[in-house]
């Protein structure tokens, strides 16, 4: 499978990219296409008002790396897995721009609008979050986002791994160990069960399969 790991960390160093390294490292390691890149090389500006900016030919008039990552990168793959820091109980202002600015491929003006609407659905979706935080609801506000997201879309949200730190490196010496945990849902990111019932959902009388699944260590 073809897996985005995109970091939207300002500090490119920072524990939330240490996070999306070792989820790739666990993607590469069960055999999948990764490819991993940094909002913050990327963006060169936020959303403007399309009816300003939008060129004659109707492709968004932002000159930076957005448009070629949003359709070489983002639209090809199966899954994306997103990692931020929480600022302010929400996402980066990159991560946030790179939702803002697919408004400029999805709206009816974008020549491709049509294919894109097409491809920009049916992903598996996961999150990695960093915060010095560790109180229960201060990801709250980015999971429902990204929640939403994932429904609008028709995408799956498989999973967060949420680890603890402030200066660089922190991360690593979190107790409860997201790295590893990172690292595993990688490696288990387009296996892994997740569900979203409906009311009309048909329902099993059994959740797994016979025999069980071999615990992952």
């Amino acid at each position: 499978m073809k897996a985005l790991v995109l970091t939207s960390s300002p500090r490119q160093t920072g524990n939330s990219t240490l996070l999306a390294q070792s989820a790739a490292s666990g993607l590469q390691e069960a055999g999948h296409d990764v490819t991993q890149r940094d909002l913050s090389t990327v963006l060169g500006g936020f959303l403007r008002d399309c009816r300003q900016c939008r060129r004659a030919d109707g492709r968004c008039g932002i000159d930076d790396g957005y448009g070629a990552l949003f359709e070489d990168d983002f639209l090809p793959a199966d899954g994306v897995i997103l990692a931020t820091p929480i600022y302010w109980y929400g996402m980066s202002a990159q991560l946030k721009a790179f939702f803002d600015r697919m408004f400029c491929y999805v709206a009816a003006s974008y020549p491709a609008s049509p294919r894109v609407l097409t491809e920009i659905q049916n992903k598996r979706i996961g999150l990695l979050l960093s915060s010095e935080e560790s109180f229960p609801t201060v990801s709250h506000g980015i999971l429902h986002q990204v929640q939403e997201f994932s429904r609008y879309t028709g995408s799956s949200f498989v999973g967060v791994v949420h680890g603890h730190g402030n200066a660089r490196g922190d991360v690593q010496r979190d107790p409860q160990g997201p790295m590893q945990a990172a690292h595993a849902f990688g490696r288990e990111f387009f296996a892994r069960h997740a569900t979203d019932y409906k009311i009309d959902t048909p329902r099993r009388g059994k959740m797994w399969t016979d025999p069980a699944p071999t615990p992952v260590p």
